[in-house]
Parts: C-alpha cells; structure tokens; sequence
C-alpha cells in the first residue's frame, strides 16, 4: 500500500524584502520546527523510500533536516521544479509518476496545493497545514497511478503546535 506525506516547509523569513521567493531560508521557529517534526517522524518509526521537495531553499532546508532525522540519505533528494506552488492536479500528476517501488514518498512543498491535495485524496476537512505540517495518507492498491480512482485514509495529521499526539 502506497503511503503519502505532504510536508509542507517549516516556517520562513521575510526579513530580507530582496530575497526572491525561491531564496527564502528558514526563520527561528522554522529552524526549531523541523527537526522536532523530523523528531516525531523517526518516533513514529516513519521511513522514506524516496523524498521530492520543491526548489525553494525553504522546503529544501526543510527536507534536509526531516531526511536527516528519518535516516535517508540526503544526496537521494529529488529536486523538483513543478512542486514549487502546484496546484493539487500538478501534484497529482506528479504522484502518480512515482515509481511503484517507492511505498513512502516525502513530498516537501507549498500550500495552498498541499491542504486542497490532502482535503482531496482523504476527503478530509483540513482548514489548513501549517507550515512544517505533516498529513500523512495511505491508499490501498499497489500503484501510485491508481491514487486518483482510490480513497486514502489519512493515517495522521501532525503540525509543531500539535501537543495531542506526544
């Protein structure tokens, strides 16, 4: 069963009005948020098969620090430009591309495309992911393709000031 975890990036800066938004780098709380999120991740004894993130150095950090804390080999991320502010069918799209032998996928990147994606695939009522939110989503089958026709079950839905889980 193909497992699925929208990560959306930990909170960044806006200090430096010149940066470009792809530029933006992590702020404090982000820098604070992701590896307690890594954290919670590796206690829940979550793997990666393979991580996507979009491009922004904001999600790049983000998927660095998570890789780390979950074991996977930071040189195995895969950079994608389309990630970066997709819409939910771009998204899919690009799930349903997937490689079948990867069973759990990180994919780090934006919203809004991230809590529309999540509401659509578990039919869910999420007003927001928070930024370094994770919803973590298991769809029966065996492909990636067939993630469209199938109705994930949201397996957890966890964010930084989430305390209920720990």
């Amino acid at each position: 069963m193909p497992t699925l975890y929208l990560i959306r990036h930990a909170k960044s800066s806006w200090k430096d009005s010149r940066l470009d938004d792809l530029d933006r780098p992590l702020n404090s709380r982000g820098e604070r948020d992701a590896p307690e999120m890594g954290r919670r991740l590796a206690a829940r004894k979550v793997s990666a098969d393979q991580i996507i993130t979009s491009p922004a150095l904001r999600a790049k950090t983000t998927a660095g620090v998570i890789a780390g804390a979950t074991g996977f080999p930071a040189e195995r991320i895969i950079f994608n430009e389309d990630v970066y502010l997709a819409t939910p069918t771009t998204l899919l799209d690009i799930i349903c591309s997937l490689d079948d032998a990867w069973q759990s996928v990180f994919i780090f990147g934006h919203n809004p495309g991230f809590t529309q994606l999540a509401n659509m695939l578990c039919n869910a009522e999420i007003e927001n992911v928070p930024t370094c939110g994770i919803v973590a989503v298991d769809f029966p089958g065996k492909k990636w393709v067939e993630i469209p026709r199938s109705n994930g079950k949201m397996l957890f839905f966890d964010f930084p000031k989430n305390k209920s889980d720990l």
